[in-house]
This record gives C-alpha cells, structure tokens and sequence, in this order.
C-alpha cells in the first residue's frame, strides 16, 4: 500500500469559480462525482481529490489558513491560493454537506499541528544564526485574499444567471451592448477604408497622369524608331540606340501592367469598402429594432407590475372583507347561543 490513503469520501457535483468574471460557477463535472480526503503519512500532509474518469477535477492541499464557508444548506465553497482558484461542491443533502465542512476543519486542524510540529523541529535543529536571520513570518494567504476579493459567490446567484441565459437567450440589453460594439468595429474600419480609398483615388489620378505620359513617350519612342529604321545607312550606334530604345518601352509596358494590376485591387478594395458600409446600415437598423423591443418589454413589465400590484392591493381587501364576516358570523352565533339558552330555559319553566 502507497503512503497516501483515502480516509473519507462522499460524492458532489464539482464547480470552479469562473476565472474570467470571479463570480459565476463553472461545473467541471457533468453529474455528481466521488469526493475523496486522502493522508499522504510520508510528507503528513492532507488533500481533497476528485476524479472525473481520468481527469484530476480537484487536487487540493489542505493548509491551516483554508477554511469552507457553507453558502446554502446543500453547498459549499473553499479557496486554494496554490490553485489559483475556487472551488464549489453541490451536495444531495444538507447531512452530507455537515459532513463534509466537519471533517475538513479536522483534517484542517490537523494540518495546522503537523505543520507546528514541523516548525518546532526546525526550530531544534537550526542555528542561533538561522533563526536570526530567518525574519518575521508573512502574514498568511486568507481564501478571501485570492486575487484581490473576497466576494463569495453563491450558486444561487449563478443558478439564476444560467436560468435567464435559458429563458432569455436574446435579452434585449445583451444584444444592444453585441450590435454597438459591432457597430463601432465597423464605424472604426469605415474610416480606415475611407482614409484609404481617398488616398488611393489620388495615386489613381496620379498613376493616370504618369501612365497618359508613359504612353505619349512609348508613341514618341516607336516614331523614334520608324524614324531611325527608315534612316539608309544606319550605324552601329544607331542600332545600339533602337535596342536601347526597345528595352525602355518593355520596361514602360511592364510598369504600366504593375499599374493597373493596382488599380484593379484598388478598385476591389472599393468594392469592399461598400459592403462594409451595407454592412454597417444593417446593423444600425438591427440596433434600433432592438432598442424598440427593449423599451416595448420595460412597458409591458411596468404593466405587470401594476397589475400585480393592483392585484395584492385587492387581495388584502377581500382578506380584511373576509376577517369582517367572520366577526360578524361570530357574533350572530353567539347570539343563536343565547337564544337556544333562553329558549330552553322557558320551556324548563313552562314544564314546571
């Protein structure tokens, strides 16, 4: 047998504290899972393990400066600052919670005299110049320090949160907060793309102009050339001067393909540009439709709550109407009570 045992288990449903918004429960296991404490005798150190098939869901060393806070009558939350986390345990029943906070402030108690014990035998066998150079202890690492707050957060609070995110999986306001930052994404590439298309409609008006003069020079080169082919009698530098002459008007041609191959994305970036601002028009009717719909459901909640209110106000009346007709019920039978005793007293009279 291995140095660390199992000495209690019980099964719960396992959450760790979201670590993105530190309030909302995260489950970690998709139904109740064994919950084991474990005693590892070599390094007498206690610690919370919890396996969901293979994977390790909870592995939590038990400190003296822990402690587990019941937030309801069926969970129960303990924070591990070497974990960086939260966690949370959903019980079946409020006996197995009981049970569980007991034997962690046992198992917690006990980690805090073992690690006494340690301290004591370090004191021992240290030097009189390790001790005083050893310093003042750090205050310890509460579960309310971890990350800066002590905000403890009950599955109830998350429970209703997940509730609304059923029934309300389009809720007006979370919506408005998607359609704005959208909008403002869009608003923000809207102005890069204008500052861009404005900047490329100038280098087309000036590729423009330079290509009008690369094609009036590639005309006057060829004259050049006709001019010099039909010249009898041409020389070596003649000639020299038409290859010279052949090789500027390629390099003319292949600029002026480079140009417009820019110019047609330029004109692709345009055509961008365009539907992000179709885009953009959808979307900021989108928003509006949504902000028409939030302000119809505040006027129907503002309805209802009316009526309900109308209806309390009318349920306390029919209740004051009803406490009436009892008392005045009581007092009718208690007037027939009288008469039944009047009534047979005459007749004990008449009898006699």
């Amino acid at each position: 047998m291995g140095p660390e045992q199992p000495i209690f288990s019980t099964r719960a449903h396992v959450f760790q504290i979201d670590p993105s918004t530190k309030k909302n429960w995260v489950p970690t296991s998709k139904h109740a899972v064994t919950v084991s404490y474990f005693y590892d005798s070599t390094r007498t150190v206690y610690r919370i393990i919890s396996l969901d098939g293979s994977k390790a869901i909870i592995n939590s060393t038990i400190t003296p400066n822990m402690s587990f806070t019941k937030t309801s009558h069926k969970f129960g939350q303990w924070a591990d600052s070497r974990a960086n986390t939260v966690y949370g345990l959903g019980f079946s029943s409020e006996a197995h919670l009981s049970k569980f906070a007991d034997k962690f402030a046992e198992f917690k108690e006990a980690a805090r005299l073992a690690k006494e014990r340690s301290q004591e035998k370090m004191e021992l066998t240290s030097t009189p110049s390790q001790e005083s150079a050893t310093g003042e202890l750090q205050s310890p690492v509460t579960p309310e320090s971890i990350n800066g707050t002590d905000e403890r957060v009950t599955p109830d609070a998350a429970f209703n949160t997940e509730i609304n995110a059923v029934l309300f999986p389009h809720s007006s306001t979370s919506i408005s907060k998607h359609w704005e930052a959208e909008l403002a994404t869009l608003k923000g590439n809207n102005a890069k793309l204008t500052a861009a298309l404005l900047e490329s409609t100038a280098n087309v008006k000036q590729w423009k102009q330079q290509l009008a003069a690369y094609q009036d020079e590639a005309e006057r080169l060829h004259k050049r050339v006709t001019e010099l082919e039909c010249v009898s009698g041409q020389t070596a530098g003649v000639k020299t001067q038409k290859t010279e002459l052949n090789q500027t008007i390629e390099e003319l041609e292949a600029e002026l393909k480079a140009r417009e191959e820019e110019l047609e994305n330029l004109k692709q970036e345009v055509e961008e540009a365009s539907q992000l601002q179709t885009q953009k028009d959808s979307l900021a009717q989108k928003l509006q439709e949504t902000e028409l719909r939030s302000a119809e459901l505040e006027s129907q909640l503002l309805d209802l709550e009316q009526r309900l209110e109308n209806s309390q106000l009318e349920s306390e009346s029919f209740r004051r109407s009803l406490r009436s007709l009892l008392e005045l019920l009581d007092g009718k039978i208690f007037e027939l009570s009288e008469l039944r005793d009047s009534l047979a007293k005459l007749m004990e009279s008449d009898s006699s």
